[in-house]
C-alpha cells in the first residue's frame, strides 16, 4: 500500500501561521499582568490559601504571572509577620509598662505605709515621753513645783500634735471614805487641767475623771506607798 501525501489548503496554512506568530506583549502589558497576579497572590494569602496553590504554576507562557503571584503572596505574609511582630512588641511594651506602673504603685504604697508607721511610732514615742505622772501631797490638790516641768512637757506635746486628746485621771491613797477620795481625785484632775490651760492648751482637748482610791499602784500601808497613789495620770484618748 502506498501512502498518499495530504495537502493542507493554503488558507489553513495562512491562518495557522497567523495564530502561531502573535506579537510579543508590551512592557506595559507585562507590568499590568504582573501587578494583577501580585494582587491575586496577596489576596490569596489573606484568604488563607497556601503558597503551593499558585494558579500560574504551570503557565509556561506567562512566567511573570507566576512570579508576580508568588511575590504578592510573600509580601502579604511579610506584612502580616511584621504586623504580628509589631503587635507582639507593643503588647510586651504595654505589659512592661503595666508592671512598672504596678511596681511603682506598690513601692509608693509601701513608702506611704512606712511613713505613716514611722509617724505613728514617733507620735507614740512622744506621748510616752511626755505623758508622765504627777504626784500630790496628802489631802492636797495643788500642783507641786517639781511637777511643773512635767506639765510643760505635756503642753508642748499637745501643741506639737494638735489632734491629740488626753484624759486626766485623779487618784488618791487608801485613807478616807470613797466619797471623799472621789471628790479629791476630781480636784486633782481639775488642778492639772487648770495649769495646762495656763500653758496655752485648749480645755476642749481634755477630759477628767476621778478614780478616788479604786486603783492604787501600791497596797502597803505606809507613806512610801501612799505617796505613789496620790497621783494624776495622763492617757491618750
Amino acid at each position: 500500500m502506498r501512502y498518499g501525501t495530504y495537502l493542507v489548503p493554503a488558507a489553513i496554512v495562512l491562518t495557522l501561521g497567523s495564530l502561531a506568530c502573535k506579537p510579543p506583549k508590551t512592557a506595559e502589558q507585562l507590568k499590568q499582568e504582573t501587578q494583577a497576579a501580585f494582587n491575586e497572590g496577596y489576596q490569596a494569602f489573606k484568604d488563607g490559601k497556601a503558597r503551593e496553590t499558585n494558579p500560574y504554576l504551570n503557565d509556561k507562557e506567562n512566567p511573570h504571572k507566576m512570579q508576580g503571584w508568588y511575590d504578592g503572596w510573600d509580601k502579604a505574609k511579610a506584612d502580616k509577620d511584621a504586623a504580628d511582630k509589631a503587635a507582639a512588641d507593643k503588647a510586651a511594651a504595654d505589659e512592661a509598662a503595666r508592671r512598672a506602673a504596678a511596681e511603682k504603685a506598690a513601692a509608693d504604697e509601701a513608702a506611704r505605709r512606712a511613713a505613716e508607721a514611722e509617724k505613728a511610732a514617733a507620735f507614740t514615742r512622744a506621748a510616752e515621753a511626755a505623758l508622765k505622772t504627777i504626784h500630790f501631797d496628802y489631802d492636797k490638790s495643788d500642783i507641786k513645783e517639781s511637777d511643773r516641768a512635767i506639765l510643760q512637757g505635756i503642753a508642748d506635746f499637745l501643741k506639737a500634735y494638735p489632734a491629740a486628746k488626753v484624759e486626766i485621771a485623779g487618784h488618791c491613797d487608801e485613807r478616807g471614805t470613797n466619797e471623799y477620795n472621789l471628790a479629791l481625785g476630781n480636784r486633782r484632775a481639775a488642778a492639772a487641767l487648770a495649769y495646762l490651760k495656763t500653758l496655752g492648751v485648749d480645755e476642749a482637748r481634755f477630759t477628767t475623771i476621778s478614780y478616788g482610791k479604786e486603783k492604787p499602784l501600791c497596797t502597803e500601808a505606809k507613806e512610801a506607798c501612799w505617796s505613789q497613789n496620790r497621783r494624776g495620770e495622763f492617757k491618750l484618748k
